[in-house]
């Protein structure tokens, strides 16, 4: 596994003269990637298996992200005002919570941390995660309401993919879309399969708000942080685009 572009398959030509691209391996993801879901997974390991209740609920209102905090003076509570916004993406509610988060953090981290490298992608982690609880905290102002995992940053590598995956016939390749152009955002926005992935997606979070899909309730599930970090990686994904600088519109 390696997060190298050089590493990759590469298109292979036969002896009469033909190109064909060698079959791609069903898993070969990048290094960074891997390291993070084992970090995730040991997280809720730990919390899952190790620490007494007690303990664990202090790590939550610690750790977690609550729109209460910003309601009242910062003097009067703790720092976790200031790391909250980043450290909740770390932590899951449950075991199917990780496992939903990390099946498309794969899909569409793979591609972007080939492309941007893990630094940036560590830089790219911290801001799609605040851009998504700032909307969420928007619609929540003032709620003592427990927000947990890393769905704000998954979305964050969706609208980030969206900006390159796609080649002009649709298509995706596993090991070869992050050599791709950027999209602009008018580019992208003409462009038939980025609106249709866009649109299924948004109007499956909107149905998700309308409690349609929603388990238990919407009240479960934080999809104003999903609609914040897909509008971040999306719009400003060109910022940490190495390959082809910013474009005009960026």
């Amino acid at each position: 596994m390696t997060d190298q572009p050089g590493d990759a398959t590469s298109p292979q030509a036969d002896e009469a003269g033909t190109v064909q691209r060698a079959s791609e391996p069903a898993f070969n993801l990048p290094s960074g990637l891997v390291a993070i879901l084992v970090l995730l997974v040991a997280i809720h390991a730990v919390r899952t298996y190790v620490l007494p209740s007690g303990l664990d609920e202090e790590l939550i209102f610690n750790f977690a992200f609550l729109p209460a905090r910003y309601d009242h003076s910062l003097a009067d509570q703790s720092l976790a005002w200031l790391w909250s916004p980043i450290t909740y993406s770390f932590l899951h509610g449950s075991w199917e919570h990780l496992i939903f988060n990390g099946f498309w953090m794969i899909a569409f981290g793979a591609p972007v941390i080939r492309r941007i490298g893990m630094l940036r992608l560590a830089l790219f982690w911290c801001l799609s995660a605040v851009a998504a609880v700032a909307l969420h905290t928007a619609f929540h102002w003032g709620e003592m309401v427990v927000v947990v995992g890393a769905s704000g940053v998954v979305a964050g590598l969706m609208g980030a993919a969206a900006r390159f995956v796609f080649s002009p016939s649709g298509r995706i390749s596993r090991q070869f879309a992050h050599l791709n152009r950027r999209l602009t955002v008018r580019e992208a926005l003409a462009n038939r399969s980025v609106v249709v992935f866009a649109g299924i997606w948004f109007l499956t979070n909107f149905l998700i708000g309308l409690g349609v899909f929603a388990f238990g309730g919407a009240g479960g599930i934080a999809w104003e942080a999903h609609i914040g970090g897909f509008l971040f990686g999306f719009l400003l994904f060109g910022l940490f685009d190495p390959r082809n600088g910013p474009s005009k519109e960026e």
